[in-house]
């Protein structure tokens, strides 16, 4: 048969265990969600930088057509910043990249063009300050340098293609993480709530059932005792009357003492184990308040975490909100670019077609800034959706500390009511023993019969006295347990 304290220690060790899963789970949770952050983050910056890297070398060939057409050296102002900031791309590039084999062989495939198409584009401007605009336009019609630039956009197309994908599969790696910490907090707050409720019933019925056994068993003990103790008052009354009927009383007040005795060792060990089964409870009861502040500790450390996540969200959408600025600021130059290549007539006409390639490369950004926000958004309603039911778990573990104060207190009270109970049963075993000595020093000696007649009404008054404040104690007990549930 499973005690008291049993089925405590029981409830509360499941109670733990389904808050280390719980946390255990969020916690995976919360890490794989920061990881993939800063996953997309750093696929966003290597997407940047081959956009950079494309739009350099669309600058650079702008300029030198450009001076190719006027023989303008202001002209070449775009080329010259192309060439001091492509190293500088390629070697952040290959820094961002340097994880994906694949993009390494792609980019080293596209250094090698950007080398080839700035060597071609030296020469031809070599060419136009040595030969002339004749000679140098010949070159252009070749088509050498289109064909290049566009075996750079194919590759270049490739690494944007590949760094697109993976914000895709990091995305819905997010998505299944948050999915996974939802459920884990929802579906083990449920268990969680369900657990306790059943715990909570069975432990208060055990409580109700296993003392309260104990304290009518006393007050029948109680009952008997002060019955006992009316007869012996009767008898020694009687005796003391009439001396004629001595030996029949000393009889039946003989078996009467003894069957006080036995009623007293029941009591005095009813109340031993009154007082074990007391003390036990206390002590698990200090155990369950440390494991609920065990399990107050955990949830004020996922709740630590969720608010962390939230502050990065916060960062990317920063950081989200320059490159939508850059995106609108670069869709405005390209307006501008087609406003002056259209005033350029023919000669700005490819021109033009460069800057619809920019204008719709921004309008690309800006797309996918507005997608990654909505994402970002998601994630801030997970995170705060988390923080508030963790919030409600934690109120929930202090109205159960509370409610174990109170249990606390209780088995305190019960633990002093037992103390005096067990002392009042050693008093009445004494005085029952007393009472027999009493008897049986009657039952050699009549001479002693007023004397020991005389003791034994006090010794019956007292045993009446204490029977009636340990059945008075019984009932003040019983009615502290059956208070328990409520």
């Amino acid at each position: 048969m499973w005690t008291f304290g049993r089925k405590l220690t029981v409830g509360f060790a499941l109670s733990f265990a389904l808050l280390l899963v719980i946390g255990t789970l969020s916690y995976r949770g919360v890490d794989v969600l920061t990881q993939t952050s800063y996953q997309v983050a750093h696929t966003h910056a290597a997407l940047n930088h081959v956009t950079a890297l494309l739009s350099a070398m669309k600058d650079a060939e702008t300029a030198q057509r450009g001076y190719l057409l006027t023989g303008d050296e202001t002209y070449l102002e775009p080329y010259r910043q192309a060439t001091t900031d492509l190293p500088k791309l390629l070697t952040e590039l290959k820094s961002l990249i340097r994880d994906n084999p694949a993009q390494q062989s792609r980019l080293n495939q596209a250094s090698q063009m950007i080398d080839g198409l700035l060597t071609l584009h030296k020469d031809r401007i070599d060419m136009r300050r040595g030969s002339g605009e004749d000679a140098a336009m010949r070159l252009v019609r070749m088509g050498e340098g289109k064909r290049r630039m566009d075996e750079l956009r194919v590759v270049v197309g490739q690494m944007e293609d590949e760094e697109e994908d993976l914000l895709k599969q990091r995305a819905t790696e997010v998505e299944h993480a948050a999915a996974n910490v939802r459920q884990a907090i929802v579906w083990g707050t449920l268990a969680g709530a369900v657990l306790v409720l059943i715990a909570a019933i069975t432990l208060s019925r055990a409580l109700s059932g296993q003392v309260g056994s104990a304290v009518r068993h006393v007050q029948r003990s109680s009952a008997e005792l002060q019955a006992a103790a009316n007869q012996q008052a009767a008898g020694a009354r009687e005796t003391a009357t009439s001396m004629t009927e001595i030996s029949t009383t000393i009889s039946e007040l003989l078996a009467t003492s003894r069957q006080i005795a036995e009623s007293a060792q029941r009591v005095v060990g009813i109340a031993e184990q009154t007082a074990s089964f007391a003390r036990g409870g206390d002590g698990t009861l200090q155990a369950a308040r440390e494991t609920i502040a065990a399990m107050r500790r955990q949830i004020d450390l996922v709740v630590d975490h969720m608010l962390d996540l939230g502050r990065k969200s916060q960062q990317i959408g920063v950081v989200l909100d320059l490159v939508g600025e850059l995106a609108e600021q670069t869709n405005i130059l390209a307006i501008n670019a087609t406003i002056e290549a259209t005033v350029a007539g023919d000669a700005g006409r490819r021109f033009s077609v460069v800057a619809d390639e920019i204008r719709k490369l921004a309008d690309r950004m800006t797309a996918s800034t507005k997608e990654i926000r909505v994402q970002i958004d998601d994630v801030r309603g997970a995170v705060n959706t988390t923080v508030m039911a963790t919030e409600t778990g934690s109120k929930a573990v202090d109205a159960g500390a509370r409610q174990f104060d109170d249990v606390a207190s209780t088995f305190g009270r019960i633990a002093s009511l037992v103390v005096t109970t067990t002392e009042a049963a050693r008093e009445i075993e004494l005085s029952t023993k007393q009472q027999a000595t009493a008897v049986e020093q009657l039952n050699v000696a009549l001479s002693n019969t007023a004397q020991a007649s005389r003791e034994t009404e006090a010794s019956s008054g007292q045993t009446s006295q204490t029977a009636t404040e340990l059945a008075e104690m019984s009932r003040d007990l019983l009615r502290l347990v059956q208070a328990q549930p409520a």
